[in-house]
């Protein structure tokens, strides 16, 4: 599979199999987030692996009662430091989307979770106070496979040297 084909095969998964993920691609994911670009190559992330079933289930109301999160093999949840870079929130971006095309390329799906209550994340992760939880993930097996979305033309998004 190329990266293109990884592109257009990734979608948001909210239904997953009862079924762990393997030691060795779990260790491909993170090594995925590990290469990603972050600004000034700080680095600037921790992520916390959630495997425990317990766990995950605590993060589903700090999730905003979004059950899948406690069904997924995996939970990830991004943290960074808010004073070390200004950029944090992008390089979590895409360390997080290299997490998302490796998860395709193994035959994994993955969805971004975004809706969830910090303070609550931070007191079931036990995260320090002064850092930030950009965003989680869930990764496992999918048990759906959800229609593409349609997206826009390139006409309607693209500019070309100046907005107008």
């Amino acid at each position: 599979m190329d990266v293109r084909d990884a592109i257009r095969m990734r979608r948001s998964i909210r239904k997953y199999k009862d079924k762990e993920i393997e030691e060795e691609k779990l260790k491909l994911l993170l090594e995925a987030a590990r290469l990603a670009p972050s600004a000034k190559n700080r680095q600037n992330w921790i992520f916390v692996v959630v495997r425990d079933k317990e766990i995950k289930k605590q993060l589903i109301p700090a999730c905003k009662n979004q059950e899948f999160v406690g069904e997924a093999s995996v939970v990830i949840a991004g943290v960074s430091d808010p004073n070390v870079s200004r950029w944090y929130k992008i390089d979590m971006g895409i360390a997080f989307e290299h997490i998302a095309l490796e998860a395709v390329e193994l035959g994994l799906g993955t969805c971004w979770i975004g809706a969830f209550y910090e303070e609550q994340v931070k007191k079931v992760l036990n995260i320090p106070e002064d850092l930030e939880v950009v965003v989680l993930i869930t990764i496992g097996y999918p048990a759906e496979e959800p229609m593409e979305r349609p997206r826009k033309r390139l006409d309607e998004i693209i500019r070309y040297e100046r907005f107008t």
